[in-house]
């Protein structure tokens, strides 16, 4: 992948927060982003790490925010209404599943296998060939490759990426043993508004995507009317996702990907009309696509 052997030419004076540890498929997409030589911030849950980013613990965030085979990750879009950072760029991390074991260890005396509920559920055709293999879930993919290498566990393995193998001194028994390998993760990089966006470490793409998050009333023909501001100008939408409305049962908050930067005069023409339209309004970023 684009990005994963190169160096960043900027030391950020704070590091790069992600949720989870490192060997994470978030620090894989953070690699994409900056190079390898980017610092890191491994914090536990996804609101750590956009609170880190708030209090300038890091300089920048990594967040996932779909997923090719689960969907969105919910969590996320409503972090991105309640922080108001900016969207930098995207990055496609795709989701390779290995499986990991301490120096010493083989695929024969492996009799139990620990990581994610999400990895174990996507690698049920490696489960269903190799019954004697027993899963064990855990709270992160990396994090069960570092507890094995911890413990010592010889007849243990851990389903996770390169990275953590490579991370936590480890040795790969298998490698993509993932149903489906079609499987890909959508990553968005974070920074502070007013800030400099942090450098990328290899050359995004000419197209452009913009975020928009909005609501409406709650009255017949509302979005279609918003749609259209978007639709009228040939504005192609490559996304939508509709989140609850906090404190308003039934009614909603619409996010929107367009293909377009938001320097453009018929994009600004369109946000302006939507505008007009709309109980609330923001562009969450304008971001072209690097590495993956």
């Amino acid at each position: 992948m684009r990005g994963n052997n190169k160096k960043s030419s900027t030391k950020n004076t704070a590091p790069v927060a992600f949720q989870g540890d490192p060997g994470a498929f978030s620090q894989q997409a953070i690699r994409q982003f900056l190079g390898d030589a980017a610092q890191i911030l491994p914090c536990q849950r996804f609101e750590q790490v956009f609170r880190a980013l708030e209090a300038d613990q890091a300089s920048a965030a990594a967040i996932p925010i779909e997923n090719t085979l689960h969907g969105s990750v919910h969590e996320n879009f409503d972090h991105l209404l309640n922080f108001d950072f900016a969207i930098a760029a995207e990055t496609n991390v795709r989701i390779v599943h290995n499986l990991i074991a301490i120096p010493g260890t083989t695929f024969g005396k492996v009799k139990r296998v620990y990581s994610h509920p999400v990895a174990l559920n996507q690698c049920l055709d490696f489960f269903a060939a190799n019954p004697q293999v027993e899963r064990e879930p855990f709270y992160d993919t990396a994090g069960s490759v570092k507890m094995i290498v911890e413990q010592g566990l010889k007849d243990a393995g851990a389903i996770a990426s390169a990275l953590a193998a490579e991370i936590y001194g480890a040795r790969i028994l298998k490698r993509s043993i993932e149903d489906d390998r079609r499987n890909y993760t959508r990553f968005f990089l974070l920074h502070k508004r007013g800030t400099p966006a942090p450098p990328l470490a290899s050359p995004p793409s000419r197209e452009h995507k913009t975020t928009i998050v909005f609501t409406t009333r709650n009255i017949p023909g509302a979005l279609f009317r918003a749609l259209s501001a978007f639709a009228l100008r040939d504005l192609n939408l490559a996304k939508i996702e509709s989140r609850p409305l906090r404190g308003k049962p039934w009614e909603y908050l619409f996010y929107l990907d367009l293909i377009g930067d938001v320097s453009e005069v018929r994009l600004q023409k369109a946000i302006g009309h939507l505008e007009e339209l709309a109980d609330f309004m923001r562009v969450l970023g304008s971001y072209p696509a690097v590495g993956g």
